[in-house]
């Protein structure tokens, strides 16, 4: 019994360091993945350990890890670009990347004008776009990229034009992959996270929002949420601005696995704690996500003025 353990353990060993050897090869050439896939293989190892497995079953369970691993890889190396285009917006790939922000504010503030320019661009403009070349993408075996936004996945508070569009357009770029893959063309959405760059737009460009809001609004609204409390949702630009992050080369690069990839993913994340938030928004009791949303953001404090007087009057009494 010995004797077999000994050989089958040196068997185990041997196609642990081969398949080792040959994954950390194919990790030189994928530095995007190298992090994950070290951690996962790490995890695998000391859950073996944890479960106080023999020698001979952690072997197994290393090697069987090593093997899917190597199988994983063969499928995330890159494809050859040569004569192959890729048209960004804003054919072999094409790239959906326009977007507009539209006024961070309560949704029943914000005009119908607004809600129809964020889903003419955000939405309407990658359809456009999409079926514009579909023919070519079929013909090719191409690849679709739309990015969305983590907002298409996560509510978020004054976000309501700008979130529903992107909303619609993950679930169009879901339904799209399904629809697709006959032809052989993979499809794939990107939700990052908050990155800074010009969506936000100029300070005069929000001083025209503002006014608008403002001209739109009925007497009863202005009255109920009052001028002062528009005017301090600019404070949203502030937190957007200190919470976003400078280096892009995240979203960068989930758009070139997404487009040069032998199996790209359907959904890429990147950007801090987005997967996160969307899982947590996805599977967390609604009651739970509310209230750990209301807590992280602080600008969302401020009360409409009726609110305000509701509660300076409850406070007298």
């Amino acid at each position: 019994m010995g004797t077999f353990f000994s050989e089958t353990g040196w068997l185990c060993l041997t196609v642990t360091a081969v398949l080792g050897a040959v994954i950390l090869c194919k990790l030189k050439k994928n530095h995007r993945q190298e992090g994950r896939k070290m951690v996962c293989l790490a995890g695998l190892w000391g859950g073996a350990c944890l479960l106080s497995l023999s020698l001979f079953w952690g072997l197994i369970l290393f090697s069987l890890s090593c093997f899917l691993m190597y199988a994983y890889f063969s499928g995330q190396e890159f494809l050859p670009v040569d004569q192959k285009a890729v048209l960004i917006t804003g054919l072999w790939a094409v790239v959906n990347n326009a977007g507009i922000l539209g006024f961070p504010i309560d949704g029943e503030l914000i005009p119908m004008t607004q809600y129809k320019r964020c889903m003419a661009v955000n939405f309407f403009g990658a359809v456009e776009v999409t079926k514009a070349f579909l023919p070519l993408l079929r013909k090719s075996k191409g690849r679709l990229v739309n990015i969305s936004s983590m907002a298409g996945g996560v509510p978020m508070e004054k976000m309501a034009a700008y979130s529903s569009t992107k909303a619609a357009l993950t679930m169009f770029s879901a339904v799209m992959r399904k629809e697709l893959s006959k032809w052989g063309v993979k499809v794939s959405v990107i939700q990052p996270g908050s990155f800074q760059t010009n969506i936000a737009g100029t300070s005069d460009l929000w001083d025209k929002l503002e006014k608008n809001i403002l001209d739109d609004l009925t007497p009863n609204l202005q009255e109920d949420y009052g001028q002062d409390y528009i005017l301090k949702q600019r404070s949203f630009l502030k937190f957007m601005s200190n919470s976003s992050e400078p280096d892009v080369s995240p979203v960068l690069l989930d758009v070139q696995h997404a487009i040069s990839a032998k199996s790209p993913y359907a959904f890429y994340t990147p950007g801090k704690m987005s997967f996160l938030w969307l899982c947590f928004a996805s599977f967390s009791p609604t009651v739970l996500f509310d209230y750990f949303s209301k807590s992280s953001h602080s600008f969302t404090r401020g009360m409409p003025r009726a609110l305000s007087k509701a509660n300076w009057k409850n406070e007298a009494m």
